[in-house]
Parts: C-alpha cells; sequence; structure tokens
C-alpha cells in the first residue's frame, strides 16, 4: 500500500468522539463500509491479548518488549491541519518487517515539544518511542476494548490471507495535566497468539457492557 493523502476537509474537529474514532473517518473518507466490530470487555480478552492491551501505558514498548525486537512504522494514510495530525500506520518489527499492528490515530502535535513535532512528521518512529526519547509525560486511558472481523483493507495492512477476529482498544494518551495528546485505534494481528505471555498484566478496570455491532 502506498501513503495516502487524506482531504483535510473530511475531519473536522469533534466534540465527541466515537469508540473507533478516528478509524471511522478514515474510512468515512475512503468512502468504504467499516468491518464488523464489537465492544468487549477487558476481562473477556483472551491472554496474550489482555496483557497487551489492557494497560496505561504505550503500545510501542509493550509489542517491543513482547517480541523482543525494535519497532518503525509504515505509514498507510495522513492527513495533516488546524485540527491536529491523522495517520493510519502499521508497526513493524525491525529486521523481519513482521507486522505486529495496526493503528488509526489523531495527534494533537501542538502538545508536543518542537523536536517530538518535528519527529512525528518525519513518520518513522513510533509515537511511543517519540515519547519516551523526549520524556513527554503521559498514560493511556482505554475507552473500548474491541474485537472485528478483517475486512480486505485490514488483511492487507497485516498481511493476513484469511479472514480473521482480532482484538484491540481504542485508547486515548493524555498528559500530566488530563490533555489528550492523541485518540488512538489499534488493533493486533493473530501472530500476538503465537508467543507467550512472559509475566501477567493487571487489566485496567472497564466499564461492563454487551457486545455490539457498530455502524
Amino acid at each position: 500500500m502506498n501513503p495516502m493523502s487524506l482531504d483535510p476537509a473530511a475531519f473536522a474537529s469533534r466534540a465527541i468522539y466515537s469508540d473507533i474514532y478516528p478509524l471511522d473517518e478514515f474510512y468515512a473518507e475512503r468512502g468504504a463500509p467499516l468491518p464488523a466490530i464489537g465492544r468487549v470487555e477487558a476481562a473477556a480478552l483472551p491472554e496474550p491479548y489482555r496483557a497487551l492491551l489492557a494497560h496505561d501505558g504505550d503500545m510501542t514498548s509493550r509489542l517491543e518488549n513482547f517480541h523482543k525486537a525494535k519497532i518503525h512504522i509504515r505509514l498507510l494514510a495522513r492527513r495533516a491541519g488546524e485540527h491536529g495530525y491523522f495517520r493510519e500506520v502499521v508497526l513493524r518489527l525491525e529486521g523481519s518487517e513482521t507486522p505486529v499492528e495496526f493503528g488509526a490515530i489523531k495527534i494533537m502535535i501542538d502538545l508536543f515539544p518542537a523536536e517530538a513535532r518535528e519527529e512525528i512528521l518525519q513518520e518513522r518512529r513510533p509515537l511511543g518511542q517519540i515519547l519516551t526519547a523526549y520524556d513527554v509525560g503521559f498514560r493511556s486511558q482505554p475507552r473500548a476494548f474491541l474485537r472485528l472481523e478483517t475486512d480486505a483493507f485490514i488483511k492487507g495492512a497485516l498481511q493476513l490471507d484469511e479472514t480473521h477476529f482480532l482484538y484491540g482498544r481504542r485508547n486515548t494518551l493524555v498528559d500530566p495535566w488530563g490533555r489528550p495528546l492523541a485518540e488512538i485505534v489499534e488493533i493486533l494481528p493473530p501472530t500476538a497468539a503465537k508467543r507467550p505471555v512472559a509475566a501477567a498484566v493487571q487489566a485496567s478496570p472497564s466499564q461492563s457492557f454487551p457486545i455490539v455491532i457498530l455502524p
């Protein structure tokens, strides 16, 4: 997939975000139907997905520790404008180029130091690495855990030949003052299940809700 530049007008400022924002914005811009996505409780996530998703840290370091390799990004689509910097990416392992996450993200780039903003716009390093490198204080606030059936786009992004049910989360990164640094949908491929989890991770509390297929 070649990186796609998107229409800024399609990404308007929003007061209330959905449980799949900004993934829904990218699909709307492409004129494509969303894959079937459901919400699940953190306790219902099977391992190793629960340990990888239900926490208040960043996904980059969690995945690097899990896969024992550094990660870089492959850009799929981007948009930068007055309402933030949006991109769709695949996180890949250094060396093998194995995809370990598909993500859609909105970054409030004005809240970052100048050097960090420059690195974000270079579109090479994952946000988690940049947060750590520039000592930007943050924590994750997962608002929904997700289960989805892969469509053609996500299968292509994650190099999957067959349809799978995948797990992910809708997350907000906030700074020490509670300001949102980024809104993210993070989806993990089925290859995550091939590695054991070294130690259990305490899951974040999750609101109880039934599985709902989102429009």
